[in-house]
């Protein structure tokens, strides 16, 4: 970690009971502004999951102050660089789930997937008789994937149930699911244990983990992330591009929102097909009175 990092983003999540969570979410807020940092914070009576950006000295405060309360003391948090802040604004929300799945019943406190650290990912991704599966939304998995692995192809979480019968001839395997930080995967590998799947492991901490531990081998293409950043390089062993430009369809890293406000599609657009495009996916956007000033990235915070 460079000591002369101007701003850290921190992710984490943790399953943990918090009976007080209405409470919990007003006092947490505050705490956050009063610190200064900025990001999204989610609370649900099942546990936590945020992102946060701010300097070293406010994130290690952060860290240190959340596993000072018993109910958190176990938190692991994956730490990024950043030049700039990755938010505009303070948000600490109450949820009914951490991560919106749709999956209520299952609780990952009492039964989950075996964790696997990055290292022990890397030994057994490759193996004859493992199912690596990708737990992420569609518009993540066309950004970066690992290699072999099995993408569903969904708009959110929620369709991970819907997917079973899909995943229904792996059932015999040594399966293997990942996301992004690893809060999909708790009750993702937890479903398939439910639903008769013997063998279930997940990718602790996700990508992001792993990436830290290894250097991102294997992984193609760039992590989509939900924050100002948009995409983030994983891979710095054998890295390589697997997106393509919508317009001209060269190999471009780049996720765009449509500057569309009534559109707000997402997209894979190279910078110079973009700038042509001031930033819409199609014609017909362009010329849409709804139209955002494009602003060069594509990520529009919300007002």
């Amino acid at each position: 970690m460079k000591k002369n990092s101007k701003f850290w983003v921190l992710a984490f999540y943790f399953y943990t009971p918090v009976c007080d969570a209405e409470d919990f979410v007003v006092q947490h807020l505050k705490y956050c502004k009063q610190l200064g940092i900025t990001g999204r914070i989610y609370i649900a009576r099942e546990g936590i999951n945020g992102t946060i950006c701010g300097t070293p000295q406010q994130c290690n405060i952060y860290m240190d102050d959340l596993k000072s309360d018993p109910r958190f003391e176990e938190i692991s948090f994956k730490i990024d660089i950043f030049d700039e802040k990755a938010f505009n604004r303070m948000h600490v929300r109450l949820k009914k789930e951490i991560v919106y799945s749709g999956l209520k019943h299952v609780n990952p406190i009492r039964r989950t997937g075996k964790h696997l650290h990055g290292n022990e990912f890397e030994a057994m991704k490759d193996h004859e008789d493992v199912v690596v599966i990708d737990v992420r939304s569609n518009y993540e998995t066309r950004m970066g994937k690992f290699k072999n692995a099995i993408t569903l192809d969904m708009e959110t979480f929620r369709e991970f149930p819907s997917k079973l019968q899909e995943l229904e001839p792996y059932k015999n395997k040594k399966v293997v699911t990942y996301c992004t930080g690893g809060i999909k995967c708790e009750k993702a590998s937890a479903y398939l244990l439910e639903h008769g799947f013997k063998d279930v492991y997940q990718l602790y901490d996700g990508i992001i983990g792993y990436a830290k531990e290894t250097g991102g081998k294997d992984f193609d293409g760039v992590l989509y992330v939900f924050d100002g950043r948009v995409t983030v390089p994983i891979n710095h062993v054998n890295p390589t591009v697997i997106s393509k430009c919508i317009k001209c369809a060269e190999p471009t890293p780049r996720s765009l929102n449509c500057a569309n406000v009534n559109c707000n599609e997402q997209f894979v657009m190279c910078e110079k097909c973009a700038t042509e495009m001031e930033g819409c996916c199609s014609e017909t956007c362009m010329n849409n009175p709804g139209k955002r000033e494009y602003n060069g990235t594509g990520f529009y915070a919300r007002p």
